[in-house]
C-alpha cells in the first residue's frame, strides 16, 4: 500500500487478462467441443463402415451385401447404426438443371445416427407417407431456382444399365451441412433409391453413432471391428476428414500461444511496478540488510507482495470471466451478421459460438498467470537482495 495507486492498476491489469484469457480458452473449448459434434451429428456419425476401395471410387457396385444382418449386430452391441445408399444422376427444374448426388437414408434410424433432419431451413423432414418428398442442399436450391413444393425430374442409369428416371418434389430445403451436400445433395428414403436405381439389397456405408459419446474412440472402434466379420473398412470421423482432426487437435496449442503472448504483457507490468517499489525502498533494504535480514529473506518480502497481488487479481478475473463465459455459454456469440455462413474443409460451422466452462479453462489460465507472475519478479527481488547496505544507504 506504500504506492497504491500503482497496486491498484497493476492487480487491474492481471485481473483483465486473466479474465479474458478464461473467456478465450472456454470459447476455443467450446469451438472445439462444437465442430466436432457438428461434425459427426450432421454427417459423419462417429464411425462409417464401406466396402475397402469405395471412398476412392463410389461405384455403385461396391455394396455391402450383408448390411441389414450387420447393422442388426452393431445395435445389438449398444451401438446406434443406420444404412446409406448412393447414386448418381442428373436433376432437372423447369428453370434448370445439376449433377446430383441422391442420398437413400434409413428413415427409421437415421435420426438417430444424425441430427441432419433438425438442420431444414425451410419446408419439412422426409416422411414414410410422402416417399416422393426429397430434402435438398440449400445451394443446389439455388442453382435449379426451386422452392418448397416445386417439382424435380430426375434422369440416370440403373443398376443394371436402363434408364434410370422419376419425378419428385420438394420437401424441405437444408441449412450449410456440407459442401458436397450443400450443392449436390438429394436426400430420400433408401427403398425409393433402391427402386429407381434397381439396386440389389444391401448398403454402401454404414453410420454409427455411440450412445455414450464419452467413450474411448478407439474402444468403439475396436468392438465394432470384433463384430464385422467381411473385408470392410471401418473408419472413424477422424480418419475420414484428417485435416478438420488435425485442426482441432492444434486449438489447444493455440490457446497456450495466446495466454503466453498476453501474459507477456502482464509480466512487463508486474516487472516495471515492482522495479519501482524496489528502488522506492533501496534505504530501507539497506537498514534492513545492516539489522541483519538475510538475501532469502528479502526476496520472500517481494514474492509475497507479488503473491498478494496476483491472488486478487486472480479472484477478481475469475469473477469477470466466469460471468463473461456463463453469458457466452449459454446465449453464445453471434457472429452470424459477418457473414452468410462459414466453412472449413467443406464442413459447414455454427454461425453462433458457444463457449465451454470448465475445470480447465479456470484452472490454466490462473496458473499460467502466478507463473508469470513469479518469473516477471525474480529480478526485482534478486536486485534487493543482493544490493550491499552500505552503498543502499548512501543510494539518492
Amino acid at each position: 500500500m506504500r504506492n497504491n495507486h500503482r497496486s491498484i492498476v497493476t492487480m487491474l491489469a492481471m485481473a483483465f487478462a486473466c479474465a479474458m484469457m478464461i473467456v478465450f480458452s472456454s470459447l476455443m473449448e467450446g469451438f472445439v467441443a462444437g465442430s466436432e459434434l457438428n461434425i459427426v451429428s450432421m454427417n459423419t456419425g462417429d464411425i462409417q463402415i464401406h466396402q475397402p476401395s469405395y471412398l476412392d471410387d463410389p461405384d455403385i457396385y461396391q455394396q455391402i451385401e450383408q448390411s441389414l444382418a450387420l447393422v442388426t449386430a452393431i445395435r445389438q452391441a449398444g451401438f446406434k447404426a443406420s444404412e446409406r445408399m448412393f447414386a448418381y444422376g442428373l436433376m432437372a427444374s423447369d428453370q434448370s438443371s445439376s449433377g446430383v448426388q441422391l442420398r437413400g437414408i434409413d428413415l427409421q434410424y437415421e435420426t438417430s445416427v444424425t441430427d441432419i433432419n433438425q438442420h431444414i431451413q425451410r419446408g419439412t423432414w422426409l416422411a414414410k407417407s410422402d416417399p416422393h418428398g426429397v430434402v435438398i442442399g440449400k445451394k443446389l436450391a439455388r442453382l435449379l431456382d426451386v422452392s418448397v413444393g416445386s417439382e424435380l425430374i430426375f434422369v440416370g442409369q440403373t443398376a443394371d444399365g436402363y434408364m434410370a428416371n422419376d419425378r419428385f418434389h420438394v420437401n424441405g430445403i437444408l441449412k450449410s451441412v456440407s459442401s458436397a451436400i450443400d450443392n449436390t445433395g438429394v436426400i430420400m428414403s433408401n427403398l425409393i433409391l433402391q427402386d429407381l436405381i434397381s439396386l440389389p439389397d444391401g448398403a454402401h456405408e454404414i453410420t454409427i453413432m455411440r450412445t455414450d459419446r464419452s467413450t474411448d474412440l478407439a474402444l468403439a472402434v475396436a468392438t465394432i471391428d470384433d463384430i464385422v466379420t467381411d473385408d470392410l473398412e471401418i473408419l472413424n470421423w477422424q480418419q475420414l476428414m484428417p485435416v478438420i482432426s488435425q485442426f482441432l487437435e492444434t486449438a489447444q496449442i493455440q490457446t497456450l500461444i495466446m495466454l503466453l503472448f498476453t501474459y507477456i504483457a502482464v509480466a512487463s507490468v508486474v516487472l516495471n511496478a515492482m522495479l519501482m517499489s524496489v528502488f522506492e525502498r533501496i534505504h530501507q533494504f539497506g537498514i534492513m540488510k545492516a539489522l541483519g535480514v538475510r538475501p532469502w529473506q528479502l526476496i520472500r518480502i517481494i514474492y509475497t507482495e507479488t503473491f498478494i497481488q496476483t491472488l486478487i487479481a486472480s479472484l477478481l478475473g475469475l469473477f469477470i470471466g466466469t460471468g463473461i463465459t456463463w453469458y457466452f455459454e449459454k446465449n453464445g456469440l453471434d457472429l452470424s451478421s459477418m457473414s452468410d455462413g462459414f466453412s472449413f474443409s467443406g464442413l459447414a460451422l455454427d454461425p453462433i459460438w458457444y463457449a465451454t466452462l470448465s475445470i480447465k479453462s479456470l484452472f490454466v489460465p490462473v496458473v499460467f498467470l502466478f507463473v508469470i507472475a513469479a518469473l516477471a519478479v525474480l529480478y526485482p527481488a534478486l536486485k534487493a537482495a543482493v544490493i550491499r547496505p552500505v552503498d543502499a544507504i548512501h543510494y539518492h
